[in-house]
């Protein structure tokens, strides 16, 4: 036993012996940070911002005691800390060891109306005196419009009725009606949570300059003869994305739902909008209406996880139209329909994972089971004509038609450039492949060179090295003189959205 004790003693003195930060000296306010300011990106009024961090390092050889870290404003700041894993406004005699570091953890909510200036800022302040060291911190608030659905009196939340599932069972979304013709304004932001759908005989206007952000599985839904009015200007686009603002998510795909323009829905109108981030950027069904369900102009449409447009059985008109960065395809014209588009870039660059489709896919037919088996059935495509438009993307073949017999398809393109790079011979001798036939294929360009600025960034303008350069058809550009930007397009026109610039 007397060993043993002997032992232990030993080894207490030995290790302690090689603790040479076991005593902490105190701060001689060189602390050392990993920002000098704090930018907590812009927070919607009273809703929580993500958690930033900084990192506080201690270079000398030996442990410190911190006397004091606090918030400049004190217990009335709006922003809250979290101090090696205790959170608070205010703490004592921090330690960090020799050689070492730890993490302050900043997070706030704000009330718009409770600051007099959007740029709410603040400090974390380590020690006093003249060893006194700050970080700032620095917020911009937004007011903003939150729509959401309501919750009965057991806390439910509102739901939609959108359809039936194979089994028949009703599919339900949260979300809500708006409860009369409505316009979105630019005076502030519109934050939704859930679906906000607008009935059957209604209308939604959103103007020029409006900024709207979707919460996670949210969107638009347009209910049978209802009508979508998105009207920007070239230079006051209207501007649709996640309810994420910092700089990590602006180009994440996926992060809201989708603009679902439901069958039956008519006139609907998006000009000088730019749609990004969503599952699909817009869905558009139709039951056989002779007038476009959808006409598109001066648009942009990127980062959509699933489909950048997805049309059903519909009638689309574009011009002027961007598409870009697809999960699946960028354009997908499907279960016949009719659809026009002049002057459009639907490229797809997308490389966040394996993409079995082409940037424009076009087909006659859906797809169900029954009994066990799958059936196909035909729809007419009634018209699918490209003129002056670029398809491109990183894959070798951009488009494909996928025609079922026994129903009309009917196509023309017509001065465009396309990506088709069939090494293979794939689609040797497939009819629907065969570019000399001029009455289908006229005056494109297979394979050329588009030269977009940056696709990856979603940056399709063209440059001064593009085929498409002088290459457009006359008479559909006369119709179109302006590009995307509202530049006037030369004579002969380029193909695409863009007049072309000289990147250097």
């Amino acid at each position: 036993m007397r060993k043993f004790l002997i032992v232990v003693i030993i080894s207490i003195i030995a290790f302690t012996s090689c603790r040479k930060d076991f005593s902490a000296e105190l701060s001689s306010g060189n602390l050392v940070f990993s920002k000098d300011t704090v930018f907590l990106d812009t927070v919607f009024t009273n809703i929580g911002s993500s958690t930033y961090n900084l990192k506080v390092y201690n270079k000398s050889s030996h442990a410190i005691s911190i006397p004091s870290i606090k918030l400049g404003r004190g217990e009335n700041s709006l922003y809250r800390l979290n101090v090696d894993g205790i959170p608070g406004k205010q703490f004592q005699n921090v330690e960090i060891l020799a050689k070492d570091s730890m993490y302050v953890f900043v997070e706030t909510t704000i009330d718009f109306n409770q600051v007099t200036n959007p740029i709410y800022t603040d400090s974390i302040v380590f020690d006093s005196g003249d060893k006194l060291q700050d970080v700032k911190l620095v917020t911009l608030v937004q007011d903003a419009h939150f729509l959401y659905p309501s919750k009965d009196a057991n806390g439910l939340v509102e739901n939609l009725k959108i359809g039936l599932d194979s089994e028949g069972n009703e599919i339900k979304v949260n979300g809500f009606y708006l409860n009369d013709n409505t316009t979105f304004t630019n005076e502030k932001p519109y934050v939704i949570y859930g679906y906000c759908a607008v009935p059957n005989g209604k209308t939604l206007t959103v103007n020029a300059g409006t900024n709207i952000y979707f919460h996670a599985n949210s969107g638009l839904i347009i209910d049978k003869n209802a009508t979508l009015i998105m009207n920007g200007e070239t230079n006051n686009t209207i501007n649709i994305e996640s309810d994420r603002l910092e700089p990590e998510f602006s180009n994440v795909p996926g992060q809201w739902g989708t603009i679902w323009l439901r069958a039956g829905s008519k006139n609907n109108l998006i000009n000088n909008t730019i749609i990004k981030n969503a599952s699909a950027g817009i869905i558009i069904d139709s039951i056989g209406n002779n007038n476009p369900t959808l006409t598109i102009k001066n648009s942009q449409i990127f980062n959509s996880s699933n489909f950048g447009i997805l049309g059903r059985e519909t009638n689309i008109y574009g011009e002027n139209l961007v598409v870009n960065n697809s999960g699946q395809s960028s354009l997908a014209c499907t279960v016949g329909g009719t659809y026009n588009f002049v002057h459009a870039t639907f490229a797809n660059f997308w490389n966040q994972s394996l993409r079995q489709f082409p940037s424009v896919l076009i087909n006659n037919y859906f797809t169900y089971i029954k009994d066990g088996a799958e059936v196909i059935e035909p729809r007419n495509l009634q018209a699918a004509n490209f003129t002056n438009c670029i398809i491109d993307g990183n894959n070798s073949i951009e488009f494909i038609l996928d025609k079922a017999e026994g129903a009309d398809f009917n196509y023309t393109f017509k001065n465009n450039l396309l990506r088709f790079n069939d090494f293979n011979q794939t689609y040797a001798g497939i009819t629907e492949y065969n570019f000399e036939d001029t009455n289908f294929y006229m005056n494109n360009i297979l394979n050329g060179n588009a030269d977009f600025k940056n696709p990856n960034n979603n940056e399709l303008i063209i440059g001064e090295n593009s085929d498409g350069i002088q290459n457009a058809e006359e008479t559909a550009s006369q119709l179109i003189p302006y590009d995307i930007l509202g530049i006037l397009r030369s004579s002969p026109a380029d193909i695409g959205a863009y007049q072309h610039i000289n990147f250097y």
